[in-house]
């Protein structure tokens, strides 16, 4: 007669003798207690960790990842292996950690383009939000609105009378189509009424080059590179993004002093994968506050124009979220193409 399987297994048991039944019990028991050992959150790391960049060597993203590397390293006895996962905007890397085990060993650093790439996206490979398991940020630095030395524009007030005379005749630069600092030049122009028109370039340098020319107005870019070209001469500063001053250049005015509401700070934060063992997370938390509040790391920071600023894995999973519903109000309003 066909029994259930269930059933089988049952009359099967009630057969083994009593000591093989004892003897298999002890070993199924063995066996788990070994298994939840070995990826018990208290002996987490117990092998190499792998730390993936999503961006070019010699960037902030790959330095502030190589810092903390090291740091976590040394406080946790564990190598955290450095390895350059390059291209599609930071989404090849970023896709790999996404789909990763949710083990706590495979670590990424989101950036402040984490969600204008979300607005500027058609499809993603993985939930912007949900797809990653947040730790929390570690820097935050402002975009800065400059300009060349010789530009008739003084300041940032200066800068508000021409745009607001010439709405139309401002032009400013960017890393490209889609990036941060296009996105902040179009909030401008949504806050001023303005049509400044936006001049994309593959770097910097490039941008560099067209505003000291006197070919494009104003130069919108991070701290990291503005503020070096600020104290070196080469650029005048007019105002930074964030809430307030920045501490590393306390002359130049927050935008927000003079268009309340608008205000906007970069940063680098680390996640894993969905579902890492929230035991994972918050140890990784509380090292990396540790690591950033050393005086060393502050000023480390400095020198690439940011702040440490830790968050709670919910902050930083919040911050991302308000950003994404922000840089998406700006590209349905400014009408600009998704890629």
């Amino acid at each position: 007669m066909f029994l259930p399987f269930w059933r089988r297994r049952a009359d099967f048991c009630a057969a083994v003798p009593t000591t093989l039944a004892r003897v298999a019990l002890g070993l199924m028991v063995g066996c788990s207690s070994t298994l939840l050992f070995a990826q018990s959150p208290t002996d987490y790391p117990n092998h190499p960790v792998r730390f993936v960049v999503s961006f070019p060597a010699a960037g902030s993203t790959d330095i502030v990842t190589r810092l903390l590397a090291q740091k976590l390293s040394e406080r946790l006895g564990q190598p955290f292996v450095v390895e350059q996962k390059v291209g599609a905007g930071g989404f090849i890397g970023n896709d790999f950690v996404a789909k990763s085990a949710p083990d706590g060993y495979n670590l990424v650093l989101l950036t402040g383009g984490h969600p204008s790439s979300v607005a500027m996206s058609k499809k993603l490979p993985y939930d912007p939000i949900n797809g990653f398991g947040m730790v929390g940020t570690v820097i935050t630095y402002p975009m800065v609105v400059s300009v060349a030395t010789d530009s008739d524009i003084k300041d940032f007030e200066s800068f508000l009378q021409k745009v607001k005379a010439h709405p139309k005749d401002l032009s400013f630069s960017s890393s490209g189509v889609g990036s941060l600092h296009h996105l902040l030049g179009e909030w401008l122009n949504i806050e001023l009424g303005s049509s400044m028109l936006h001049v994309p370039f593959k770097g910097a340098g490039q941008a560099l080059t067209e505003v000291i020319g006197g070919r494009v107005d104003l130069m919108i870019e991070t701290a990291t590179f503005s503020f070096g070209q600020i104290k070196g001469g080469k650029m005048k500063g007019l105002a930074v993004s964030s809430d307030k001053r920045s501490p590393l250049m306390p002359n130049l005015p927050s935008v927000s002093e003079y268009i309340p509401g608008l205000e906007f700070s970069s940063w680098l934060g680390v996640a894993v994968a969905p579902g890492t063992p929230g035991a994972i997370v918050d140890k990784l938390n509380r090292e990396l506050r540790q690591i950033i509040a050393a005086p060393e790391i502050k000023l480390k920071f400095a020198e690439l124009g940011g702040t440490a600023s830790p968050s709670s894995p919910e902050e930083m999973k919040t911050r991302i979220q308000l950003e994404i519903d922000r840089w998406q109000k700006v590209v349905e309003l400014k009408g600009i193409d998704k890629q």
